[in-house]
């Protein structure tokens, strides 16, 4: 039987010992051959140690350590620990091939039975699955993202296999690799995410005797299995979601190796008819994009692509400018760092890999007082990345927290990592997309002095659920999101009293803002609760406190003082929350806000979002409010172009005639530029 597709796979130290035999023998076979490349264009493949010895890192005190490798793992996508402590380990053997050969990919879970901190077991938790790149724990299995699926698999006999396969979701997008349903997250508000880069889709979900079916069009994915609720979300993440402490949401697109989602779908759906140039959701935050520092040299086939493209560009006398290197063409795996091992300047960092570069990136995110972050460079790394290396096959696919406070890095480690797709097939030729698929490596970034690795039972599924709810005040957020999640599955309204204490007085803000989600998830949030929360000293908790207390007319005046908060992002989200609400007091403080902050285009589409913020009364009163015309600003005008767009797409004869009353001669206060541009953006309205 061949052990890597065997139930289990537990190797001993004399067949490790002629597993290495046999990788060092082939290793010299391929490099004799140049690997079955064209004329050297491309180089062979390194042992992990040989390849971990070409790892670049800008900070001299950190370091890398070999954690897991081929046979045990192959392909590697992903990794994800669970409140056990155990790591799962996503393997798509079935990447770049034809449909024919598709359902190659399998989960196995890793063990190091002799304690020396590098995985000597590999469990195959389940397998034959089509092009499956991330997975989540939930209620003792695991969530996989596999397209065209969503699909639920556990272990119900304990035998390490799973016998349970359940298809949750299905009909995402499955025909390129690079583009497909991927990266479950658990976020803080008890939504757990998925990158679906835009695809179309028509998402079907079983609930009862009914399938509901969903469009996701355009957008990411989001569940909340505790309720049986999904819909799709602002983003086209393509490999790559994190979320800081306070849930902002961060994702991965390629060449955008890092865009924030800054407007939240609900918002944007509220008002269908917001024209399109208020409709760009997220942001490219990142103030040094496109530029990357890598030690590789651009492969043949993209050095020359790039060449032919840019004569192309040339001849036609087109001003278009391709990078074939030191540009982020690849950017995978946006990851945030909490936890211990780095030293105390990376907590927080979001890391992401260039898989095409062959190298490590870390942001570190800039409040601006703003409703988004931004992502510089750290000062170690100006001129440099966190980590690159000179071996080109370095596929930083993905990352992930260990329960220890480690950074992992997993390494698809191929020859190639772009789909076919991509590559002219002119330039395929002595190209060999398998090389590299009985190969896999995943990394431990530690900072030089740290403990060993010991994968010890963590046995958090078995605790008591105070003891959870301490937890979710632990310095790292995978701690306090397992616990959180834990919680959430179980549904026990003892500690609901306990819970609220911890709300109120606890010093951690993270533990509160968690501790405010298990109550939600509780459907046990107050009023009381959230009048203090909206006064917390911290930002994040105000944030959430505000979303939470939309629709609850008890809170308005609580509200109100938050659109003058110290913290531009609860400034916005005061925007958005109030927009929930309607009323004479809602309209003046909306007002005073656009007035205030009309130049960004973020909070003219918070205020036309809100159903009173695009009234003809609302308009109406604008117009009329002191300083409006006698200190004319740029913003205006777009203002003005924005409101005329929603009128004129919404068709109501009773809006369009009081509107054109405003815009009669002997009733119009403004420039008359401002007038015309109004009313070109009506013409053709009867």
């Amino acid at each position: 039987m061949n052990p890597l597709i065997s139930p289990r796979l537990h190797l001993s130290k004399a067949s490790v010992r002629i597993a290495a035999i046999v990788a060092l023998v082939g290793l010299c076979w391929m490099l004799a051959c140049e690997d079955g490349s064209k004329a050297g264009r491309y180089e062979g493949p390194r042992s992990a140690e040989a390849s971990m010895a070409t790892f670049r890192f800008a900070d001299s005190s950190i370091h890398s350590e070999v954690f897991a490798a081929e046979p045990f793992v192959v392909d590697p996508v992903s990794m994800e620990f669970d409140e056990e402590g155990n790591a799962w380990v996503v393997g798509m053997l079935d990447a770049y091939k034809p449909d024919s050969v598709k359902g190659r990919g399998r989960i196995v879970r890793l063990a190091d039975l002799n304690a020396d901190g590098r995985a000597d077991t590999a469990i195959v938790f389940a397998d034959s699955l089509r092009e499956a790149t991330s997975v989540l724990p939930w209620q003792g299995g695991l969530f996989v993202a596999a397209a065209p699926n969503i699909l639920f698999f556990r272990d119900n006999d304990g035998d390490g296999r799973a016998e349970q396969r359940d298809t949750v979701f299905s009909g995402f997008f499955n025909r390129n690799e690079e583009a497909q349903i991927t990266n479950l997250r658990f976020g803080v508000d008890n939504w757990i995410y998925a990158n679906n880069n835009g695809q179309a889709g028509d998402i079907s979900y079983r609930k009862g005797k009914d399938t509901v079916r969903l469009s996701v069009k355009g957008w990411d994915f989001r569940f909340r299995p505790d309720k049986g609720l999904f819909e799709s979300s602002t983003g086209r993440g393509q490999f790559g979601l994190a979320m800081d402490v306070s849930g902002h949401r961060f994702y991965t697109q390629n060449t955008d190796h890092i865009s924030q989602v800054v407007f939240p779908k609900r918002y944007l759906d509220r008002n269908p008819h917001l024209p399109k140039s208020l409709r760009r959701a997220t942001l490219n935050i990142s103030d040094h994009d496109p530029l990357m520092f890598q030690l590789t040299p651009a492969p043949w086939w993209r050095a020359e692509r790039t060449r032919q493209r840019n004569q192309k560009s040339r001849e036609h006398g087109l001003p278009e400018k391709e990078f074939a290197e030191d540009h982020f063409t690849g950017g995978s795996g946006g990851t945030m760092y909490t936890g211990a091992l780095l030293p105390p300047g990376y907590y927080g960092s979001l890391f992401t890999g260039d898989v095409a570069g062959n190298l490590v990136h870390r942001d570190l995110l800039q409040d601006i007082d703003s409703p988004y972050l931004r992502a510089i460079r750290g000062p170690l790394e100006q001129d440099r990345e966190f980590m690159a290396t000179t071996d080109s096959w370095v596929r930083p696919a993905s990352f992930t927290e260990g329960p220890d406070g480690s950074l992992f890095m997993i390494d698809m480690y191929r020859q190639h990592i772009e789909t076919p797709l991509s590559i002219p097939a002119d330039l395929q030729e002595g190209m060999d997309f398998d090389a590299g698929d009985t190969y896999g490596r995943i990394y431990r970034m530690v900072a030089k002095g740290s403990p060993a690795l010991q994968m010890k039972p963590l046995q958090l599924r078995n605790k008591p659920s105070k003891e959870l709810l301490s937890l979710l005040s632990h310095p790292s957020q995978w701690w306090r999101l397992t616990a959180q999640r834990l919680l959430l599955e179980r549904k026990d309204r003892t500690i609901i009293s306990a819970a609220k204490a911890y709300c109120r007085s606890h010093s951690s803000a993270m533990g509160r803002l968690h501790a405010l989600y298990v109550l939600e998830g509780l459907a046990a949030i107050d009023d009381e609760l959230l009048r203090a929360l909206l006064k917390d000293a911290n930002a994040g908790v105000r944030e959430h406190a505000l979303m939470l207390s939309e629709g609850r007319n008890e809170l308005l005046s609580d509200i109100y003082p938050l659109v003058d908060d110290i913290s531009g992002r609860v400034v916005f989200q005061a925007v958005l929350s109030l927009g929930s609400f309607s009323g004479r007091d809602v309209c003046h403080t909306l007002q005073r806000v656009l007035l205030r902050n009309g130049a960004s285009p973020w909070y003219r589409m918070a205020f036309f979002s809100a159903a009173e913020g695009s009234t003809v009364d609302m308009l109406e009163s604008i117009l009329a409010a002191p300083g409006f015309f006698q200190a004319p600003q740029a913003w205006q005008e777009d203002f003005l172009k924005e409101a005329a767009c929603i009128f004129r797409d919404r068709e109501n004869p009773s809006e369009i005639s009081r509107l054109r009353a405003l815009l009669d001669p002997s009733a119009w206060k403004g420039p008359s530029s401002l007038r015309d541009t109004v009313l070109a953006t009506l013409q053709g309205i009867k």
